[in-house]
């Protein structure tokens, strides 16, 4: 009978975040991937059941492909880049460092302002001939302005600047918390060995670390899809879709050209890019982990 009681006020405690992550998660999914089979309705005239075709159109949209590359190597560049830079941020952070609480401060506070706010600073870096990036170039070495989101070549790298600026201090957060609950002892245990730091680091502080490292990884890799606020308010995808990523993409094909049906299907694809990177993580680092 006690088993019983505590089996259902287990439920009944779980049943308030289910019930959220149901009608918030689950089912919005689930009516992405419906949706991804019918046409889009316009006016009086309801979605129609279309089978697998924006599933084809998809296939020959060059666009979308275009998209894909974009997001593939903004993804390559900003998640190495930000996971490395967040685990060497704590760690200088985490050492005998002077004035360690404003360092901390000054690393976590472009994860607080707001997106828009952190689009429009680079905004003002990046305009031609005006910005700070060509007011430096200028001043120090005389070197003509350029238009750094203008052109095709320069506009992604420009973007993934940013992200890892807004991201890196997010992530170190959770490596600072990693690093501060390693018991101490183990660094003493290593300095009566004679181990080095750089030995102490490799073999002790980065294989604890590797639990908070897929987490943080994960992370990355969601992030780099879920892009939007930046792109709509520094380049809006150009040019020539240069910087467009799949989240815009879908934004731009729903509430810009009103094609709800194949914006499904657009998320549909990225849902299932999103999971087999997610799972393919897990068995990467799986061997790796090492939980206390």
């Amino acid at each position: 009978m006690l088993h019983r009681r505590e089996w259902v006020y287990g439920w009944l405690f779980l049943s308030p975040a289910l019930l959220f992550l149901f009608a918030f998660t689950h089912y919005p999914a689930l009516n992405t991937i419906i949706s991804s089979f019918f046409s889009t309705p316009k006016g009086r005239r309801p979605a129609k059941f279309i089978g697998p075709e924006n599933y084809q159109t998809l296939l020959q949209d060059e666009v979308f492909w275009k998209v894909l590359e974009n997001n593939f190597w903004f993804a390559v560049g900003t998640i190495p880049i930000s996971v490395a830079l967040a685990l060497a941020m704590a760690l200088w952070v985490n050492s005998q460092l002077k004035g360690k609480t404003m360092a901390r401060v000054a690393y976590f506070a472009p994860t607080v302002l707001p997106l828009i706010a952190v689009a429009n600073i680079w905004l003002f870096f990046y305009t031609p001939g005006f910005g700070l990036i060509d007011q430096l170039r200028s001043g120090l070495f005389g070197l003509p302005a350029i238009n750094l989101l203008g052109n095709p070549d320069t506009v992604l790298g420009a973007m993934i600047v940013v992200a890892i600026w807004k991201e890196a201090g997010f992530f170190m957060i959770f490596y600072l918390a990693a690093l501060q609950s390693i018991p101490p002892v183990l660094k003493e245990a290593a300095d009566i060995e004679g181990a080095g730091n750089f030995y102490y680091l490799r073999k002790v502080v980065i294989p604890l670390l590797m639990p908070t490292t897929l987490f943080v990884s994960v992370n990355a890799v969601i992030n780099s899809f879920r892009l939007v606020d930046h792109i709509f308010v520094m380049t809006e995808g150009g040019p020539d879709n240069a910087s467009s990523l799949l989240l815009f993409y879908i934004y731009e094909t729903a509430f810009q050209y009103w094609q709800t049906g194949y914006a499904a299907t657009l998320t549909v694809v990225m849902l299932l890019l999103l999971s087999v990177l997610a799972i393919g993580q897990f068995f990467l680092f799986d061997r790796k982990i090492h939980y206390r």
